[in-house]
């Protein structure tokens, strides 16, 4: 008997006045609203322009959401082409069903070209949204608490999570709410790049890496807990692969990247007046002003020996008068 648990919702459709509203959908709209909000923050600090960010994120977000449903379709394409499926079904973004890897890597290309239109460089503006978009997942991933989807393990821990529906094969009972296992792990990311920025000025997007890094060494226990149908390699699941593919190439990239460009940049926008844009123009005004006051003095100079010299070309002329 159970002493405890966490219930799954009844329905997974929130209403709005007499306009539904998904629970996942409503999960993943807080996130990225969560996940502008700060990068706008970090944006600023670092120099750059406010609403800068969000103007990227028009790019980014779209084509996220676009990679995230294609990897998903794909890598569980039983689920909408098998036989007695609908393939329908893989437009139907709102019941659920988004991949991490495809988001990030079609949402990182949005962004790209964002950036490109306003000549940002796209490693600084990825260092400033790095630790949102975590915080944008640790809110997404209670969208799969909506819908009673990817939880782990029978358990009867006082945590578990109460499956309901025996929709699509579920079987009611308790299971490891993996969905807030990652929630939770996604907050302690975030929280370390946040710090890891500050502690070691973090820049030419190394604080990114770390954050898809330090992802990726929670996904892969995560993932391994989980029950639901995948597709396996040699015993592992497909994102635990894909999990030491993806934290590899992060850490080569910290490495390198430390080599080859050490520091942070020092401005992140062209045109925001900080960094050494600012400086320079400072010190070209300060320059400005010497040459001018020089000018100023010379020409001061030259007057007051101009007027000497009549004085004392109209005292000579008065002596030889007198002598």
């Amino acid at each position: 008997m159970e002493l405890a648990y966490i219930p799954s919702p009844s329905s997974g459709v929130l209403y709005l006045g007499p306009v539904p509203l998904r629970g996942y959908a409503f999960c993943i709209i807080i996130g990225v609203f969560v996940a502008v909000w700060l990068g706008n923050k970090r944006w600023v600090a670092r120099g750059g322009r406010a609403g800068t960010v969000a103007d990227i994120a028009v790019w980014a977000v779209p084509f996220g959401l676009i990679g995230g449903r294609l990897y998903h379709v794909i890598t569980d394409y039983q689920l909408y082409f098998s036989e007695g499926r609908d393939w329908v079904d893989a437009f139907k973004i709102w019941e659920g069903g988004l991949g991490i890897w495809g988001a990030i890597a079609f949402g990182a290309l949005g962004a790209w070209i964002g950036c490109r239109r306003r000549g940002i460089a796209l490693p600084a503006y990825a260092d400033a949204v790095a630790p949102g978009i975590a915080f944008a997942q640790a809110i997404g991933r209670w969208g799969n608490w909506f819908n009673q989807e990817l939880y782990g393990r029978p358990t009867d821990l006082p945590w578990a999570v109460e499956i309901t529906s025996s929709a699509d094969g579920r079987t009611p009972g308790t299971y490891h709410p993996t969905f807030l296992y990652e929630s939770l792990w996604c907050i302690g990311v975030a929280l370390l790049v946040i710090w890891a920025d500050r502690r070691f000025k973090l820049g030419h997007g190394r604080a990114f890496a770390l954050y898809v890094a330090a992802y990726c060494v929670g996904r892969f226990w995560i993932e391994y807990m989980r029950v639901d149908e995948a597709h396996e390699i040699l015993g592992l699941r497909l994102n635990n692969w894909t999990s030491i593919v993806v934290f590899l190439l992060a850490v080569l990239y910290i490495v390198l990247s430390a080599r080859k460009r050490p520091g942070r940049e020092d401005v992140v926008e062209p045109g925001s007046g900080s960094g050494e844009e600012g400086a320079s123009s400072v010190e070209e005004d300060s320059a400005s002003g010497m040459d001018s006051g020089d000018s100023e003095s010379s020409e001061d100079l030259k007057d007051s020996e101009g007027t000497a010299s009549v004085e004392d070309s109209k005292d000579g002329a008065g002596s030889a008068k007198k002598s």
